[in-house]
């Protein structure tokens, strides 16, 4: 009886083992392609103002954001996308595993851990298949504040009310978590 256990407790640490070795080789994977999407949406923010201001800002947000989604989701085979607790976009709303992680990452915040560090991964069993799941915040930056902030202009508050009537993304200051970056690998 005892070499069965031994075995089995073997098996289980063997497979602990490959199962952290999974998510580290995919957290890198997700923590690059994060990275890849958050430079594309900043480069074409930072065009966008430079051409016409905010306002142009926020049509960069509301058309190519989504898109740069879809074409990143597509090249790599998994859902790759972004999600708030404070939404501008409906659309985005975060699911019931994404609005814990969210909230964790809050709290990570604010016990003093750094947003560029806040990121979470696991692997899942759903509907009979596993898959992969990673999170990592998006801090809120200057260019940020424009569309975000606290004192809006007048003419991007107008293009917010046109766009997103139920916008709850605003308010926000440098350095707090502006949403997460959300990735769902097939295994």
């Amino acid at each position: 009886m005892k070499k069965y256990v031994y075995v089995f407790v073997l098996a289980l640490g063997l497979s602990s083992m490959v199962m952290a070795d999974e998510i580290d080789k995919r957290s890198k994977q997700s923590r690059i392609v994060s990275g890849d999407f958050m430079l594309l949406l900043k480069l074409e923010l930072k065009a966008a103002m430079r051409e016409g201001g905010p306002g142009n800002a926020i049509m960069v947000c509301k058309n190519r954001a989504p898109k740069i989604a879809a074409e990143i989701s597509e090249k790599h085979g998994w859902r790759v996308a972004r999600t708030s607790l404070k939404l501008r976009n409906p659309l985005n709303e975060p699911a019931s595993w994404e609005l814990k992680v969210m909230q964790e990452f809050e709290k990570r915040k604010a016990s003093g851990e750094e947003i560029k560090t806040l990121e979470y991964a696991e692997i899942v069993k759903t509907n009979g298949k596993k898959q992969f799941r990673y999170m990592k915040a998006i801090p809120t930056e200057k260019i940020c504040l424009q569309c975000h902030g606290t004192d809006i202009e007048e003419e991007e508050t107008a293009a917010l009310k046109k766009f997103y009537p139920h916008d709850k993304a605003t308010g926000f200051k440098e350095g707090d978590i502006r949403g997460a970056f959300t990735i769902t690998q097939p295994m």
